[in-house]
């Protein structure tokens, strides 16, 4: 298996149970993926016992859902701090927006792995509200392609499209990222800014 960041997903703000809990579940969904890995995995890699782990979270899928959910939000939240930052043109923001995204990728590429190959096992309720949240994110990609063809920066036919084949190709990043391979985090930052743009047919520009 490749190397992956494994940099811990939820930070302790108070919550420090809770914030062991969807860390070590994070690693136990990573490593055995969401039928393999147990409540008594994740209770012993958050160093808690199995009843009080159940105090926390009912089902392995609710906690499922809780991990996915805090890595969407924490994305999302990137990416508008980032397209805040950009400037007014689409050019500008698609670049930070696309930078954005592949660092929280190299920064969480264990989360973005688990959230891509285990989400097929949530239903319902957890289902629903994840579909919502990713929703989201696909609305930042959406706004700025539609400035963009509105402006005649991007002359894509497709913009729909072209939106969506963006978004994939930036979550495909974490099934073949090495932290030692031959791009530092910046240059696959921009690597990807630039497939971005050419896909939405616009000029490059600095």
């Amino acid at each position: 298996m490749n190397a992956r960041s494994t940099a811990s997903l939820v930070g302790d703000t108070g919550r420090g149970n809770e914030a062991a809990i969807l860390n070590a579940a994070l690693a136990a969904f990573g490593d055995k993926g969401f039928h393999g890995a147990s409540m008594r995995d994740v209770a012993r890699g958050a160093g808690t016992s199995l009843s009080n782990l159940y105090n926390y979270f009912p089902s392995k899928s609710r906690l499922l859902a809780e991990v996915l959910r805090h890595a969407n939000d924490e994305l999302v939240t990137r990416l508008h701090v980032a397209v805040d930052d950009a400037g007014d043109d689409a050019v500008s923001r698609m670049r930070e927006a696309v930078r954005a995204y592949v660092r929280f990728v190299v920064d969480h590429q264990l989360a973005m792995v688990v959230s891509t190959n285990e989400v097929r096992y949530l239903a319902g309720e957890d289902r629903e509200r994840l579909v919502v949240d990713r929703d989201a994110t696909q609305a930042v990609f959406e706004q700025i392609v539609e400035q963009g063809v509105a402006s005649g920066e991007f002359r894509t036919p497709f913009p729909a499209d072209a939106a969506r084949t963006v978004l994939s190709a930036l979550a495909g990043v974490a099934q073949w990222y090495r932290p030692d391979g031959r791009l530092s985090r910046g240059q696959l930052a921009e690597q990807q800014a630039r497939y971005a743009l050419a896909l939405l047919e616009s000029p490059l520009a600095r």
